[in-house]
Parts: C-alpha cells; structure tokens; sequence
C-alpha cells in the first residue's frame, strides 16, 4: 500500500466553504480511480514546533504505486489539483508532498 501525504497551507482569503469544497473534489476522485482507497483531511494538530507553515494537509491510502501513479495522472486529478494549489498560500512553492509504503 501507497500511503500519498500533502500539506499545504490555504491563503487566508480562502473561506470555509471554498476548502471543503477542494476537498470534496479530491474525495470524490475514489469513485474514478481504481485502487484508490480512504482519503483523510485535517488540520496539522501536533504540539511540536517543526510544521514549517503548513497547516493543512490529508493523506491517502492507494492499493500500489500502479494506483498511486493512475491518480496522478487523470484529468479529474489535475483539475482538482490545480484548484487546490491555485488556493495554497504561496501556490507550488508551498505544497509538500510524500509518499511512503504502508
């Protein structure tokens, strides 16, 4: 299993509503993605000092890389990306992005 980490942090004129519907674009890329499994968003909660500005992110859980590398290309994805990172403060710049084997 792929376990696909982003973080970000949303510019502060992005409401609300705007970041849930973001996320809800991204959620709904597992009914056209095969392989790809629960997806998770938050807010970066830890106590530690070390998240560097990043206060968003989610993760998600893909079958194997072969899903993992499908998501990254599909058109949907690019869509729902390129909405994401048009609302991050600082754009590109500021996303992270990590995968691990879970």
């Amino acid at each position: 299993m792929i376990r696909h980490c982003v973080f970000y942090a949303f510019r502060s004129s992005v409401g609300a509503a705007e970041r849930e519907a973001i996320h809800a674009e991204l959620d709904a890329l597992s009914n056209v993605v095969d392989g790809m499994g629960e997806m998770r968003f938050g807010a970066n909660v830890s106590p530690e000092p070390f998240a560097r500005g990043f206060t968003d992110g989610f993760t998600i859980d893909f079958r194997d890389a072969a899903a993992r590398d499908a998501y990254l290309v599909h058109p949907d994805h690019q869509k729902a990306g390129a909405r994401l990172v048009a609302a991050i403060d600082g754009g590109t710049e500021r996303l992270f992005v990590f995968d691990i084997e879970a």
